[in-house]
């Protein structure tokens, strides 16, 4: 990256393998996206899907450059202001931030294409959020965080039972996977640009339940809302889709998946933590924890999870960071 040296800074990044830096320039700013690992993902995949979402009025960034060669993308510059930190400063706004983010998921969700030209000229088509992808990152919770707290001599017995829960709860899904899901849809990835609300992350998207980007915002381990903000969120969602879905179903689907999501979280704070040495996501499990409970106990589902987490981890486990 010596050729941006004297041009670019540096900006916060995420969890990913990329890098952000803001190109500063007389006429507009722009981002240069860098990346070396998982590079088709996160160059590639990230423009098509961002190309995709704007084809269907989704503001997300367009691609000013692609220097694939070189291992970066130039993207368009939506700022600073994500929802997340809207939503730290306007206490009083806070239920109009959020339906705003659900009028532009309700539009997302709207989407039928499933096929995009990338800037190499392939077509990439997304994938399908089948039943096996989703159960190999619940299983990230006793791939990763078990071993921390669970003797050796149990943890095997322990990771199958867990195991066998989660299949159970993804085979309880009613849902179709016939709806576009961003997979990370987030405060921290949602943006206010020009008064309008932007999408970014975008290159995990894949086409599948339409509970999961719900239970995303809803359940956001990133941002703690109380019980009433929730349920507000989740019956303005009701209300804009009511003609589509059933009731008794959504929310079947909702409560399994901010499980799941939450359980797969919790694993790759802590393999984030222990594999890339990013331990600042650690201070979020207790939260994660708070999510799970909350949604565990609407439903008699999650009977069998609920007593195997109960038993082997008590409230002092779930609260360490």
């Amino acid at each position: 990256m010596r050729l941006f040296k004297s041009t670019l800074k540096k900006i916060k990044g995420d969890a990913s393998f990329r890098f952000f830096y803001r190109k500063k320039n007389n006429k507009k700013n722009s981002i240069i996206v860098y990346a070396t690992k998982e590079k088709v993902k996160n160059l590639l995949i990230y423009d098509a899907i961002n190309s995709l979402l704007i084809e269907n009025k989704i503001l997300a960034p367009k691609l000013y450059k692609e220097n694939y060669k070189q291992n970066s993308i130039e993207i368009e510059d939506f700022g600073d202001e994500t929802i997340f930190k809207l939503l730290k400063k306007n206490g009083s706004n806070k239920i109009n931030l959020y339906k705003k983010s659900i009028d532009l998921l309700s539009n997302i969700q709207k989407i039928k294409q499933n096929k995009i030209k990338n800037f190499k000229g392939k077509n990439y088509n997304i994938p399908v959020y089948d039943d096996n992808k989703l159960l190999k990152e619940a299983k990230l919770f006793s791939d990763w965080y078990t071993k921390k707290y669970i003797s050796k001599k149990k943890l095997k017995t322990l990771n199958i039972e867990i195991n066998k829960q989660i299949k159970f709860l993804i085979s309880n899904l009613k849902l179709k996977n016939d709806t576009f899901v961003h997979r990370d849809f987030h405060v921290s990835n949602l943006m206010r640009h020009k008064k309008q609300f932007a999408t970014i992350d975008t290159q995990d998207a894949l086409i599948g339940n339409r509970a999961y980007d719900l239970a995303s915002l809803i359940d956001d381990v990133r941002f703690k809302s109380n019980k009433k903000l929730k349920e507000r969120i989740y019956n303005y969602y009701l209300k804009l889709n009511n003609k589509k879905i059933n009731k008794a179903i959504l929310l079947n689907d909702f409560e399994i998946l901010s499980v799941l999501r939450n359980m797969k979280i919790i694993g790759i704070f802590v393999r984030l933590a222990v594999r890339d040495k990013k331990k600042t996501y650690l201070k979020l499990i207790p939260y994660a924890w708070k999510l799970i409970e909350f949604r565990m106990q609407n439903s008699e589902i999650f009977g069998g999870l609920k007593r195997l987490l109960d038993i082997n981890f008590p409230k002092k486990i779930r609260t360490l960071k």
